[in-house]
């Protein structure tokens, strides 16, 4: 099953690699031009798994439409926590809905900064649900998961990474 999943990722993340590579050569002609959202997360190369996630949920057109958005983006190994069977069973076919619900609660409508947060107690998500912001020690927390990194710039928002992928309440 591993394998599977691997290969399935992999294949999806080359997808959307080659789908990049191929846009990317007018943004390499222009180095003062932003890249959309999900452009910047492949190119990163910590966020395969979300990029796959984006994909399997049919959401990469609306990442990189105009927005603006505000993502609170998985890394990796903030995904590898949800275990292997898990991530499998979220990007088969019959699990788009669920999927798609936990992407767009990482999703913000307009660009949130790291200096916007400080007043911020709650952030209503592109699904419909809040999303907790509490600032503890200094560090800032998205419900239970820990920001990273922020103020990653795109053409059409802001990535913030995060710790731990956040699930909305059922």
């Amino acid at each position: 099953m591993k394998a599977a999943l691997k290969l399935a990722v992999t294949a999806i993340a080359l997808t959307a690699v080659i789908g990049w590579s191929a846009t990317s050569t007018k943004a390499a002609h222009h180095d003062e031009e932003k890249m959309d959202i999900v452009d910047t997360a492949v190119k990163a190369g910590k966020f395969k798994t979300l990029v796959a996630a984006v994909q399997a949920a049919g959401l990469v057109d609306v990442l990189k439409g105009d927005g603006p958005f505000t993502v609170f983006a998985p890394t990796d190994e903030a995904f590898a926590k949800l275990g292997d069977d898990a991530i499998a069973d979220l990007l088969k076919p019959e699990n788009k809905d669920k999927l798609v619900s936990i992407l767009t609660y990482h999703v913000v409508s307009g660009k949130v900064m790291a200096a916007d947060v400080t007043g911020i107690k709650k952030a209503k998500t592109v699904q419909g649900s809040e999303l907790k912001v509490e600032v503890k020690k200094g560090e800032v927390f998205i419900n239970k998961a820990k920001v990273i990194a922020t103020d990653i710039e795109t053409s059409n928002g802001v990535i913030h990474i995060i710790d731990t992928v956040v699930i909305p309440k059922a």
